[in-house]
């Protein structure tokens, strides 16, 4: 997810270079060999969403299907293919529209400024943040552990069989680049990162520290649902500023401030934002809120509900959102 500024490269599910994607309900594909099945059938009034592994993206994704389907009749594919080659294959008109981009300046300025062929599909209306958060039931009982030159006193509080004598900061899957490794090292912080190995297993380490009261340090994000149930409060870091993020665009290993706050946009294939008709048009409109969002999130992650099911449930509640896209 989520790598406004260091080097271009995103900070959630970036699986390796090769960029390995899933075609949903079809199986493993490569998007460098193979488009949606729908692409191209003649009649079919298609559309091809890539999806990201996050839940707050696949809300997204849920909720822009139904209404495609429900709504204006089209076709809808989902393909779960990491951030960079979701670039790529949006250049290649392999996927029409991206619903949730954190910042690529670097694709950006490839596909959209130079090659024009991806277009600005506008805001999502939702704005990202990531950073390090404390259980609120800590931070209660130690309020300065939300300044990080303060964190180093509490790391044998902090610290798990995972940890190597110091104190745990959990992160996710070992796929995502962050900057964390950078920031324990650079701020001279006595932690071991620990990567939980998904966002799903990222969660349920979090709701267990939770249930048992035990302090944690995480990396984590705004918009995410889990915040309603598990109360967190962020230690703030350096300021971001753009020397810092500037200096980490040619070197991550120097970064030692905080993650930027990222508007989240969506982008749209160039050829399909000119003559995607409806389709277009709708993605180019869909905007909503992190309370949107979340609401679908939930019901997806924690409530288990297939994601067709969580986005009939909240289309059907909030006619007054949705009716404008169309």
């Amino acid at each position: 997810m989520r790598g406004k500024w260091i080097a271009g490269v995103p900070i959630f599910a970036v699986l390796g270079s090769l960029g390995t994607l899933a075609l949903t309900g079809c199986g493993a594909a490569d998007m460098t060999k193979q488009g949606s099945p729908y692409a191209n059938a003649a009649g079919t009034k298609s559309v091809t969403l890539s999806v990201q592994s996050w839940v707050g993206a696949r809300a997204n994704t849920a909720v822009a299907q139904y209404l495609l389907e429900h709504e204006l009749g089209y076709r809808v594919d989902t393909v779960q293919v990491d951030e960079v080659p979701a670039w790529d294959a949006l250049s290649q008109g392999r996927v029409d529209a991206i619903m949730e981009d954190w910042g690529h300046p670097e694709q950006e300025k490839r596909y959209v400024s130079d090659k024009k062929t991806v277009a600005d599909g506008g805001d999502l209306g939702v704005t990202g943040h990531i950073g390090w958060w404390v259980p609120k039931y800590f931070a209660d009982a130690h309020p300065d552990v939300t300044d990080w030159r303060n964190l180093n006193k509490y790391a044998s509080q902090l610290r798990t069989p995972e940890s190597r004598g110091k104190g745990q900061l959990l992160d996710g899957s070992p796929s995502y680049v962050t900057h964390d490794k950078a920031l324990v090292n650079n701020l001279k912080l006595d932690y071991q990162v620990v990567f939980a190995g998904s966002e799903a297993a990222q969660i349920t380490q979090i709701k267990q520290f939770a249930k048992d009261r035990k302090p944690f340090l995480t990396y984590w994000y705004e918009p995410q649902w889990l915040f309603n149930e598990v109360p967190m409060v962020e230690v703030k870091l350096p300021p971001y500023s753009d020397a810092c993020g500037t200096k980490g665009e040619s070197d991550p290993d120097s970064v030692d401030c905080a993650y930027p706050t990222t508007p989240l946009k969506k982008f749209l294939n160039a050829d399909f934002a000119r003559k995607g008709g409806d389709a277009a048009r709708f993605l180019k409109n869909f905007r909503w809120t992190k309370r949107d969002q979340n609401e679908v999130a939930q019901l997806m992650a924690e409530d288990k509900l297939p994601a067709d099911k969580a986005a009939a449930k909240w289309v059907k509640a909030h006619p007054e959102v949705w009716k404008k896209w169309l």
